[in-house]
């Protein structure tokens, strides 16, 4: 669908605020029928910055790939699998201390992060699948498994140990599921009641990528929206089911799996056979 093309993840959630009004930026959680969700998440902390100060060490373990995990706080429940949506509450910071990103920043109580589909550097994938909910925890990142020999110009030098402070406060259920299609809506529009439906064409700005190809194509960079329409040839199916009754400004994460993608084929060398898709996707019109 797209041709072929990292940018720090609290910049990825910031870039879609152009249209906020009316904004709901806290949906409901609700189960996979549908249904509304008891509120089961951690109690969050309103002062961010000393909700990640280390506390007390309980544990600690470095794997072989040079990321060290301690924790100051555990959590019970199985760990975070690839594909799960959690709230965290972060930090990263370089070693002399220096605050370079986290929702601080952007005076939040916590953001939502995707595992397993490279939302960030591959350490954080690593780290976060021994992590669970309740968790409180300190991630040291060797340089290569953060932002490696290139940095992030004006803001994370070369070869630069990266270390996190997260608390994972909750899971986060899609809010419904089509087709084996799971869609996220993480902030509405509550004061547009245009809904998309078939006849309609969908705007929307979107990064797209897959496990071994995360953010392989991305709108902001073209600064030009993607315009949808429900008959065009060729777009991914699950893509279509999940953008009906999308409405303008809404913020959606969708995860499409291969059998609603491009199977068991792939894309030629930009989406392996059998891979899901990750659409990071912020609708900017309906029309």
């Amino acid at each position: 669908m797209f041709a072929k093309i990292t940018v720090i993840l609290s910049i990825s959630l910031v870039v879609f605020s152009c249209d906020t009004e009316g904004i709901k930026k806290d949906p409901v959680s609700k189960n996979e029928n549908g249904k509304n969700k008891k509120n089961t998440h951690v109690q969050i902390i309103s002062d961010a910055k000393e909700s990640l100060k280390p506390t007390k060490l309980i544990t600690s373990e470095e794997d072989k790939t040079g990321i060290e995990i301690k924790w100051f706080e555990q959590g019970q429940g199985s760990k975070l699998i690839d594909g799960q949506v959690v709230k965290i509450n972060y930090d990263v910071r370089l070693t002399d201390g220096t605050l370079v990103d986290g929702n601080e920043l952007l005076k939040r109580d916590w953001l939502p992060f995707l595992v397993g589909y490279g939302m960030q550097t591959k350490g954080w994938d690593i780290a976060f699948k021994k992590l669970r909910v309740g968790d409180f925890v300190e991630i040291v990142l060797p340089s290569n498994m953060a932002r490696g020999k290139d940095g992030v110009k004006g803001l994370i030098p070369p070869n630069a140990v990266n270390i996190i402070h997260v608390r994972v406060l909750d899971v986060i259920s899609p809010t419904r599921i089509i087709d084996g299609t799971k869609v996220w809506l993480l902030e509405e529009n509550q004061s547009n009641k245009l809904r998309a439906t078939l006849e309609n064409t969908v705007e929307f700005h979107y990064m797209v990528g897959t496990q071994s190809n995360p953010k392989y194509d991305i709108s902001y960079r073209r600064n030009q929206p993607y315009a949808l329409k429900f008959s065009d040839f060729g777009i991914v199916k699950g893509l279509k089911k999940a953008l009906i009754s999308a409405k303008r400004a809404d913020k959606i994460w969708i995860l499409v799996p291969a059998s609603e993608a491009y199977g068991d084929k792939g894309l030629v060398d930009i989406v392996k056979p059998g891979e899901s898709l990750f659409y990071d996707i912020f609708v900017t019109d309906v029309r």
